[in-house]
């Protein structure tokens, strides 16, 4: 009989609606990040650096992208005969066909996966974080304290804290009582999403909630244990670790990457990120092409200038073009003479020659304002902009454009555009 003394959950199936046309075509998690990666990378690199070799990755939303890049899971070593990598998409059963109706109902319907590893306990990640930990230390902290149930938290400014779920503790880090984004909150420990449950105390609660509605970590499972009278420790995390759910902190992130310093540090060789890539050909840097402070992926060729950007694999930046303070995607092409300037441009877009994208005022935009900010132009995938185009800030494009869906040759700042197939309008 299989034994595991922990495995992993990592919920990958969210649609990431917050990134607007960045997860049009993919989950969150499956999204590029940091020239190189995808964001589920992340938590699959801290399993097994931190000696986790069974993990179930839940999928849902735009499942095939992120499917196919873990594959076996060989870029993590977890193609493995006991344990390993397993993708658990919603099923149908003799019943009844159910889609993940919250993180808790998800881990629930794979309750036959977690007995089959027969584990002491169990680890549930969330798949669009980006930081390194080692979960071994947790399990220690866990163990340490006869926790029933350990929660990750980061301290963060009390003015941020109403954002996040608190936890409050006594001396000894014991939670007694924690506020779901509370307006005047009693704590600064915010919860990360990360749990340690011990197995028969997590099924127990997924058993006894198993008909609450969009059963949910946070907002049942959690209370559920407390007013049962288990213990519930807080294990306080003070590493890097950055929720990357809207444009402005997904952008964020990728430039902090290009830091002189890095705060997150992706070339320590003791805490590898690993990813699937495909692409193996080196980056070209022509004689007139000029680079600085970036990172630039794999097969990229640079005949123009790239200041202050992380560049994913396989882009072209043509002759005469200038792209600065922005993310661009794998297979993109920027054609000749363009200037880029805080943007995010997804995979496959084809910029045309003399484009102009991050020009003139910064208006709210007219469609999402709450998503397109932060002065950013964002292109969907497998976008097209035509030669001679003007994009100001805070606009989304997605889709084929043609010259007659501009307005005299611009979509003006804080302008939507978006063509049959993308996300609708």
């Amino acid at each position: 009989m299989i034994k595991k003394e922990m495995i992993a959950m990592l919920l990958a199936g969210g649609q990431g609606s917050r990134l607007g046309v960045l997860t049009d075509k993919v989950a969150k998690p499956a999204v590029e990040f940091g020239g190189k990666y995808r964001i589920i990378d992340f938590p699959l690199s801290n399993c097994i650096n931190s000696g986790v070799d069974t993990v179930g990755v839940l999928t849902q939303y735009q499942p095939l992208r992120l499917n196919s890049h873990i594959g076996i899971g060989i870029p993590w070593d977890l193609d493995r005969n006991v344990g390993g990598v397993t993708i658990l998409p919603p099923y149908e059963k003799s019943d009844s066909s159910e889609w993940y109706t919250g993180t808790a109902n998800a881990i629930y319907q794979n309750m036959a996966y977690m007995e089959s590893m027969n584990p002491d306990y169990v680890l549930i990640l969330s798949g669009d974080h980006i930081y390194k930990m080692d979960y071994e230390v947790m399990l220690d902290f866990h163990r340490a304290n006869h926790a029933d149930v350990t929660i990750a938290c980061m301290p963060v400014p009390i003015e941020e804290a109403s954002r996040f779920g608190v936890m409050i503790t006594d001396g000894n880090g014991r939670i007694t009582d924690f506020e779901e984004k509370p307006e005047h909150p009693r704590s600064n420990l915010a919860s990360m999403g990360i749990y340690i449950f011990s197995w028969s105390t997590l099924k127990e609660s997924l058993i006894a909630l198993r008909e609450q509605k969009g059963c949910d970590f946070g907002k049942h499972i959690l209370p559920y244990c407390r007013d049962k009278g288990q213990r519930l420790f807080a294990y306080e995390f003070n590493g890097y670790w950055k929720d990357v759910g809207t444009l402005g902190s997904f952008w964020e992130a990728n430039m902090e990457l290009i830091d002189i310093i890095p705060e997150f540090n992706l070339y320590e060789e003791f805490w590898k990120i690993y990813t699937n890539g495909e692409i193996i050909r080196p980056q070209y840097v022509s004689g007139e092409g000029v680079v600085d402070r970036c990172i630039i992926g794999e097969g990229s060729e640079i005949y123009g200038e790239v200041h202050d950007s992380v560049i994913g694999a396989g882009v072209t930046v043509s002759r005469g073009a200038v792209v600065r303070n922005s993310i661009v995607m794998r297979g993109t092409v920027i054609g000749a003479g363009s200037q880029i300037d805080k943007a995010i441009i997804a995979e496959d877009v084809r910029i045309g020659d003399n484009v102009r994208i991050g020009v003139g005022e910064e208006v709210p935009n007219v469609w999402k304002p709450q998503i397109y900010g932060w002065g950013l132009a964002t292109i969907g995938e497998g976008s097209v902009v035509p030669d001679n185009m003007k994009i100001g800030k805070n606009t989304v494009l997605n889709g084929v454009t043609t010259a007659e869906d501009y307005t005299d040759g611009e979509l003006p700042g804080g302008g939507a555009l978006i063509k049959e197939g993308g996300e609708q309008l």
